[in-house]
């Protein structure tokens, strides 16, 4: 991969741990349910789900910020593209859709197997 494609995945990287880090800000000030002391079990309920979803995204976006980093830190040894299961290069074509992606197409296949 030459010099080129390195900065234009790097920047790539670098926009969506900045949308990623703000998505999760918003996260934890948009859940302040706050002390409502209301019977209604029905609004208590809604709570509980909407506080059950924001946690699964939570997770997960802390998930892909973690693979982002590990993925920034390959292009800062020269690492990045390789893939960690066969040690081939990673098809920009899976870059391109997954830019913290860790395996080539073909291992990513024989896993979904």
């Amino acid at each position: 991969m030459n010099q080129k494609e390195l900065e234009y995945f790097k920047n790539r990287l670098l926009q969506e741990k900045k949308e990623i880090e703000d998505d999760l800000k918003q996260f934890n000030t948009e859940l302040d349910f706050g002390e409502d002391l209301s019977p209604h079990l029905e609004e208590e309920a809604d709570e509980i789900e909407e506080e059950t979803y924001y946690e699964g995204t939570k997770k997960s976006q802390e998930k892909r910020l973690k693979q982002i980093a590990k993925a920034l830190r390959k292009i800062n040894n020269g690492r990045y593209g390789i893939c960690e299961n066969c040690g081939g290069k990673i098809e920009k074509e899976v870059l391109e859709i997954d830019p913290e992606s860790e395996l080539c197409h073909k291992c990513k296949l024989k896993i979904k197997k």
